[in-house]
């Protein structure tokens, strides 16, 4: 399920996912590029991690995001991901 809203200088999309479908759709958005930000929300909408992206740190931070964002995955059953993009 996708969901889109705009506020102008930048566009939301939330994807639920589910536990191993998680790091599979995360590396997707990271690999699609123009992603400002990525949260992942539990059940209840309270935000569980946060990760700020920036073209010039893409690479240097993917390993260690992944491997929080697995460990995220084997703890929680569904989340909703929100990619914050930039605007067009």
């Amino acid at each position: 399920m996708t969901d889109e809203k705009s506020d102008g200088k930048s566009r939301f999309e939330e994807f639920r996912a589910t536990g191993g479908e998680i790091l599979n759709k995360v590396k997707e958005i990271i690999h699609e590029g123009n992603v400002r930000r990525i949260i992942l929300k539990d059940e209840q909408g309270k935000t569980f991690l946060e990760i700020p992206l920036t073209v010039g740190v893409v690479g240097a931070i993917v390993a260690p995001v992944m491997a929080a964002v697995g460990a995220v995955a084997a703890l929680v059953s569904n989340m909703t991901i929100v990619v914050e993009k930039t605007g067009d």
